[in-house]
């Protein structure tokens, strides 16, 4: 089925689109369509893919642009389109009024499908594979900052509201995501039928890696967060528009693939680490320093000029293609058991592949939605730990420790790998702490944050501050981010405020959190020690399996990215359902 064919790979660059790529030169296409939204990334994996397979015949071609837009915007970064009210009402009238024959004409998607492409006129593909996490592309637009944006607006004067109002509500109008799902399901789908497309594969997301509600990562105050519910639920729009598009007669053969685990790996390596193509910035927040909260009082950081450095972060990091740099200790976390674990981009391609070649594979959610998803793979299984000991490896050759770079996201997983990463640097194993009073914790860490900046940088660079013993001195920097809520956001200083803030986002050297951190410990070593010896029980039955009561996961230091994953699993009730 795939032999002389002609393939559209969309998202060809990433971690997934690479793979499936990879995966169907064996089968030997006539031709190869790779896209990725910007040029250079295009014409990289299409170099790549040459250079793999030198002897092979399929022709490569490279194209690239946004496919959520018309062709003359889709070279043009969102944020610019936004800003010029000419392009933004385009975009607004595409997404929100009636679909005309000129804006299909126009899409650079339907351009894609009908081989009326600039740079390849009359090459049309047989087969549309979809590597792009559509649901992420549209749910990140954050409708609820763009509607915190107008609510503000209406609040301030009437001047104010008047010379700007519409500007904001347009922005508003135009980040709705079910009309921008619909509108490119309606061009999708009539594209493929004006095209005589023979197939089209998606690769969709669950939202959540595979987990339920009680997922423990969050992207604000709020558990579960509203931007990733979002994201889940514009998922499921979204295959159930798959799902329609496939009973439909006329139409392509529609299938879905829908990885539920985080997708792992790209690279693994050590220097500079990245955050949306830059560098971060190393900067620090010594003791003296550090901003007092007083109790009633307006805390504002942006009335603190922001700070600059030449220096940036290098440290090891494990490069997941479109979600990043991950740290050791966040990749630990996450793919940890019971957490969101792990599938590779080639177990997806295999799947994908085969669904073409006709194979049943049982991942189709169109045609199984219930039986379908992809979950953890015993592959990533069995690989996962030769990464965390090649990332290990690397962190000890370099003398650095890789915790958290807050590209994952929750802050919430960021704060309790540095306070790990604390404890392990003063206390250095599970049972010290367990064994030692919060009072000497507390003095132990505050003397490590106060003497050395390697650890304090780390954090503070990040957006992840230090709240001190005393409660009111805060280690923080104005990076002109402004990515979490308490750096944005003017907001008044009230206990309820500190203990919410210190409980999500900010490292907490308080002495009730280090008695908390002694209760976690007792407990870890309380469950590594009911546990039997394989002597007594050498079943499956248990996920961990200790071969000395005094350890827990076979290593006697704190394990920063296993004790927050456990933390994850019980603490917060976070625990994966199904494997």
């Amino acid at each position: 089925m795939l032999k002389g064919k002609t393939i559209l790979v969309i998202g060809g660059y990433g971690l997934v689109g690479r793979a499936i790529s990879r995966e169907l030169m064996a089968h030997q296409p006539d031709t190869l369509l790779i896209t990725s939204l910007l040029e250079d990334e295009a014409k990289h994996a299409v170099t790549d893919l040459r250079r793999e397979f030198p002897d092979s015949d399929t022709k490569l071609l490279p194209l690239w642009g946004n496919i959520f837009v018309r062709t003359t915007l889709k070279d043009v970064p969102r944020a610019k389109v936004l800003a010029l009210p000419e392009w933004r009402e385009q975009i607004y009238r595409d997404v929100i009024e009636s679909r005309t024959p000129e804006l299909v004409e126009s899409s650079f998607l339907v351009q894609l499908i009908s081989g009326t492409t600039r740079e390849y006129p009359g090459v049309k593909p047989h087969i549309v594979i979809d590597a792009v996490n559509t649901a992420t592309a549209l749910a990140y637009q954050d409708i609820y900052h763009s509607a915190a944006e107008v609510h503000d607006l209406y609040e301030q004067a009437e001047e104010a509201w008047q010379e700007t109002s519409w500007a904001v509500v347009e922005k508003l109008l135009i980040s709705l995501y079910i009309p921008q799902l619909v509108r490119h399901i309606q061009i999708l789908d009539a594209a493929m039928r004006e095209a005589g497309t023979e197939a089209y594969l998606k690769i969709g997301t669950s939202g959540t890696g595979g987990m339920g509600m009680n997922i423990p990562y969050t992207h604000g105050e709020e558990k579960p967060s509203r931007v990733l519910l979002s994201k889940a639920a514009v998922a499921g729009a979204h295959t159930s528009l798959l799902f329609l598009m496939g009973r439909t007669p006329g139409g392509p053969a529609v299938k879905e693939i829908k990885p539920t685990a985080a997708i792992t790996w790209k690279n693994i390596g050590y220097g500079p680490i990245k955050k949306r193509g830059r560098p971060i910035a190393l900067l620090d927040c010594p003791p003296e320093q550090g901003a007092k909260l007083v109790s009633g009082a307006q805390f504002n950081l942006n009335a603190h000029p922001a700070q600059t450095s030449d220096e940036f972060m290098e440290s090891v990091f494990i490069d997941t293609g479109e979600n990043g740099f991950f740290s050791v200790g966040e990749f630990t976390a996450i793919t940890t058991l019971g957490q969101m674990e792990a599938v590779t981009p080639e177990d997806i391609a295999i799947n994908v592949v085969n669904e073409l070649r006709g194979i049943n594979t049982g991942k189709d959610v169109v045609s199984a939605i219930d039986s379908a998803v992809l979950g953890p793979s015993y592959r990533a299984g069995f690989m996962r730990q030769r990464a965390i000991a090649f990332a290990s490896h690397l962190e000890a050759e370099q003398d650095v420790a890789s915790i958290a770079f807050e590209i994952l996201g929750p802050p919430k997983l960021s704060k309790l790998l540095f306070e790990a990463c604390l404890l392990k640097t003063a206390f250095r194993t599970l049972d010290t702490v367990a064994q030692t009073a919060p009072a000497q914790i507390m003095d132990g860490l505050t003397r490590l944050v106060s003497a050395s900046a390697t650890i304090r940088k780390q954090a503070v660079s990040v957006g992840i501050p230090i709240l001190m013993p005393d409660g009111e001195t805060l280690l923080c920097v104005n990076r002109g981010a402004g990515e979490h809520r308490w750096e944005r956001t003017v907001w008044e200083v009230t206990p309820a405020a500190i203990n919410r803030w210190a409980e999500t986002e900010w490292i907490d050297l308080r002495l009730e959190n280090m008695a908390r951190w002694q209760r976690r410990m007792r407990n870890i070593m309380a469950e590594a020690q009911a546990m039997p010896s394989p002597a007594r029980d050498s079943s499956s039955r248990y996920g961990r399996v200790m071969s000395n009561p005094e350890t827990w996961l076979l290593d006697p230091e704190i394990n920063i990215g296993e004790v927050a994953g456990w933390i994850f699993n019980y603490e917060e009730q976070g625990q994966r359902m199904k494997g």
